[in-house]
């Protein structure tokens, strides 16, 4: 199978067994790969109603057709689970070397079912599988354990593992590979954490086949030079991630005191030039990215000494404006501690905003909390937060939770500002400043998310998607039904990429017409513009069946009631909310599914060549 290496690894934890089976051909041409077959698995093999963290649940690991290729940015792969965050699909992707080098070990993925009995590891190359004690490393963190794997195993292995977040629960703990990227959204390292399962370490020197390889290196080269001379790399490569955050401030939807505000006065004091004037000493790229924009940081001194990699702009914005944090320094110190103990800093970042507020508010107070006060502006207090997530320490025992069960814990009418949609927290971009970014909060199918369709992109950044047709967005501060299409088109394209195991900002340089003839002679397809598109939106249908499995319907599709009923009160957003009812009546059109329930419907289906879907819809 060109662009595949044919099989899959399955892992049976309980009974501590590895198998190999063969990657389904026709679901691969159907679904590409990466998230999209990984969504498939999951469908089939999962009953609803399973417990995320019990032994039914899978954690799936999956590369795509140009994963660990010398196509641009293809250093990614994806992963699906149930998520312990929403209770709905779950579904994250990370870059870095990881995909590459478990794509060369010799399988397309890996599917983790059952719990161990005690911690254990897991080594994978050239074919070869085999379960370590994990013993030693139980307790320890990413960057320990990293450290301690390379030393042991040697030489060009590639770790992926949970710090001590994921092995106490946190409902948002990440699975952290190379140290510093990220399956951040969803709570992947708590589900790797109630298997017992520490690390996966892989590597490999087999040969991906490639079906054209003279075409496919002319066809990568056209894209990579594109991507190289586009002014999204210009700008990522000098400013990283973070350059979005005067950009979001200018136009007054910079969440600022846990979404009071949508300005923040001090933004030049957290934005990208304060980063790269301080602590900015290098750039990084994951695997054959030609942007390079992670960023490199040291704090040589004070009490926020650290060295490692990032922020990038969400955890500024969560860390920083959202909990009213104008020290970068601590914003660095907090984000590369979530790294370390594997959670994701937007969750993290967002529900310790939520907590200020609510003892702002009185809701939280000193017997509820420890003794300890938790106020906005206060950055011992949030980094001390942090540890105390990670380790489930008093009060972190309660925001471990995330904020949509710390609010039906804490009532007090604090479900209003507990910023979340179907239980994930929001990134850092306000909808009442560009509102159709609202509308792709509700429709992402894992939750309140920012990259399933990244409006944000021709909204906030006026940077369009060349890989879609409709990319314009006339007006943001009106509810235009016609740019609901705008969000369809852009969830479908974007999550194509999830399935080729491909960076999203490709999307921002490069046309569909680019990217077709890269796929086509990596795997020998006669893929179109059309089917590019078309397989996008089989996945996402596929990933919302998931979710009406388990009793999602248009009722779930909305936003905090902060955001539709509480005009922003100052800049150049002031006055205004979110008025979604008409946005998801002309998104479900555009979708084709039932304008009441939100359903897909059997017709969309059909045509979609999902009809394995109809019958068990309603199980």
């Amino acid at each position: 199978m060109s662009g595949f290496m044919g099989k899959i690894l399955r892992v049976d934890l309980t009974n501590r067994s590895v198998t190999e089976e063969p990657l389904p051909r026709g679901d691969a041409s159907l679904l590409l790969g990466g998230c999209g077959l990984a969504t498939k698995y999951l469908y089939q093999e999962l009953k609803p109603g399973i417990e995320p963290l019990g032994p039914d649940n899978k954690l799936i690991f999956m590369t795509g057709p140009l994963t660990g290729t010398l196509s641009p940015s293809s250093g990614k792969y994806n992963a699906v689970t149930k998520s312990p965050l929403t209770g709905l699909w779950g579904q994250s992707g990370s870059g870095g070397k990881w995909g590459r080098e478990l794509k060369r070990s010799g399988y397309d993925g890996i599917i983790i079912e059952g719990i161990s009995e005690k911690p254990v590891y897991l080594i994978i190359e050239n074919g070869k599988a085999a379960f370590k004690d994990a013993a030693g490393l139980w307790g320890k963190n990413v960057f320990d354990t990293t450290t301690i794997l390379e030393q042991q195993l040697g030489k060009g292995f590639c770790i992926a593992c949970i710090g001590t977040g994921g092995e106490n629960l946190v409902r948002y703990a990440a699975i952290m590979n190379e140290r510093h990227r990220a399956l951040g959204r969803g709570g992947f390292g708590a589900v790797m954490g109630s298997k017992k399962l520490k690390a996966i370490a892989v590597k490999g020197d087999l040969k991906i086949p490639i079906f054209d390889q003279d075409a496919f290196g002319a066809a990568a080269k056209v894209a990579s030079d594109f991507i190289s001379e586009s002014l999204l790399k210009m700008t990522l490569e000098v400013y990283g991630t973070s350059m979005v955050l005067d950009l979001v401030n200018v136009k007054g939807g910079l969440p600022t005191r846990n979404w009071q505000s949508g300005v923040c006065t001090y933004a030049d004091l957290i934005n990208a030039p304060s980063l790269n004037e301080k602590i900015l000493v290098g750039r990084k790229a994951c695997y054959a990215c030609p942007i390079a924009c992670g960023r490199l940081v040291d704090i040589k001194t004070g009490k926020y000494a650290i060295k490692g990699e990032g922020p990038e702009y969400e955890s500024i914005g969560t860390f920083g404006s959202m909990c009213d944090i104008n020290d970068i320094e601590a914003i660095t110190y907090a984000h590369i501690l979530c790294n370390d103990y594997g959670l994701d800093t937007v969750s993290a970042g967002s529900t310790i905003a939520f907590a200020m507020e609510c003892y702002e508010k009185g809701i939280l107070n000193k017997k509820n909390t420890g003794g300890k006060e938790i106020l906005f502006g206060d950055t011992d207090t949030m980094v001390d937060l942090v540890h105390r997530i990670a380790s489930r320490d008093g009060v972190g025992d309660l925001l471990a939770e995330g904020t949509r069960r710390m609010a039906e814990q804490l009532g007090g009418g604090s479900e209003r500002f507990a910023m979340n949609v179907k239980g994930m927290e929001l990134p850092a971009y306000d909808c009442r400043a560009t509102k159709i970014t609202g509308l792709a909060y509700v429709t992402a199918n894992r939750g309140g998310d920012h990259i399933t369709a990244y409006v944000q992109g021709p909204t906030f950044l006026d940077i369009p998607f060349l890989i879609v047709e409709e990319n314009t967005i006339d007006d943001v501060t009106k509810e235009n039904p016609l740019e609901a299409k705008v969000v369809k088109n852009m969830e479908d394209a974007l999550t194509t990429f999830d399935a080729l195991g491909a960076c999203k900002f490709m999307g921002m340089a490069l046309m569909a017409e680019d990217i077709v003839p890269v796929i086509n002679s990596a795997t020998g397809w006669n893929l179109d513009v059309a089917g590019f598109r078309l397989a996008g939106e089989r996945i996402f249908n596929l990933a919302r069946a998931f979710n009406v499995r388990e009793g999602v319907s248009r009722k779930d599709d909305t936003l905090p009631k902060r955001l539709l009923e509480d005009p922003l009160p100052d800049g150049p957003a002031a006055g205004l909310t979110v008025d979604l009812e008409p946005l998801l009546d002309a998104y479900y059109g555009y979708r084709g599914w039932d304008k009441q329930t939100g359903i897909p419907t059997p017709e969309k289906l059909r045509e979609l060549g999902l009809d394995f879907v109809i019958d068990k819809l309603g199980e």
